[in-house]
């Protein structure tokens, strides 16, 4: 646990530099900030690409996947997050929980938990170099 969230801190002292990127197409007061990026030295051809995931109160993003090489390891940093992958249940996550998303995963269900207080998650990619595009919205 103090691992975790001392490699969340870490991140997210990088903020002043970070870069605020669009999630989806289709979300509601979600804010989506690449804030770590780096070349895995060990693993030719992958790199970690680390996003801040902030939401306002009853804030969502709508369902989506990932880029298809992409394993992802998500932190709740405050606030509570309904989380639903695959055909799974939809669970609460709160501050200091976590969960990941495999390869292909579908994220049916991504918002804050709370229509009164805000919510924030990072979420740490491990992903092909080349991939530009990490989100991919479903169309319904």
């Amino acid at each position: 646990m103090i691992r975790k969230f001392l490699f969340a801190t870490a991140l997210i002292a990088t903020l002043p530099f970070a870069q605020s990127v669009s999630a989806h197409s289709h979300n509601k007061d979600a804010k989506v900030t690449v804030v770590y990026e780096h070349e895995l030295p060990n693993v030719p051809g992958k790199s970690m690409k680390a996003v801040l995931v902030e939401y306002g109160p009853g804030g969502f993003s709508s369902a989506h996947t990932h880029a298809e090489s992409a394993f992802i390891y998500a932190t709740i940093l405050e606030g509570a997050i309904n989380s639903q992958v695959n055909d799974g249940p939809v669970v609460t996550y709160r501050a200091g929980e976590s969960f990941s998303e495999y390869p292909g995963d579908r994220h049916g269900v991504s918002a804050n938990a709370s229509k009164t207080e805000p919510a924030k998650l990072l979420a740490v990619f491990v992903v092909d170099t080349d991939e530009t595009v990490l989100t991919i919205p479903i169309e319904n």
